[in-house]
């Protein structure tokens, strides 16, 4: 007579010559890399970098404009303020609202005025 054997034995049993024909292929894939000797690794020459750096300091200097930074710079900043205008007026409103159902609220400054009165005092 034939013994019962459980289905998780025999799926282990068929599976077993797979994982040692991997197992087989991991060692030698292993053995095959400490085996292939190193690639020399070539440094970048000196003088590649400082001419990089030279073309990038050259192209900074004659694709932007100098006036086009300060233009920038300008537009940057007034959008800062109307923010920071924009954020003063929800404080107050924030406030008076506050003041209106009767919390007590502390005043805080925002913005780059606040920074500033910080840094004449320190």
């Amino acid at each position: 007579m034939i013994p019962e054997i459980p289905p998780q034995l025999l799926a282990a049993a068929a599976d077993a010559p797979l994982a040692l024909l991997m197992l087989w292929m991991v060692h030698l894939l292993r053995r095959d890399l400490t085996a292939r000797p190193e690639p020399p690794q070539a440094a970048p020459a000196p003088s590649a970098r400082d001419d990089l750096v030279e073309f990038k300091l050259e192209v900074a200097r004659t694709y932007v404009p100098l006036s086009l930074i300060r233009d920038l710079d300008s537009r940057l900043s007034l959008h800062l303020v109307r923010i920071e205008e924009k954020l003063d007026e929800v404080s107050r409103a924030a406030t008076a609202a506050a003041a209106i159902s009767g919390q007590v609220v502390t005043q805080r400054k925002v913005g780059f005025a606040a920074r500033a009165e910080g840094e004449t005092r320190a």
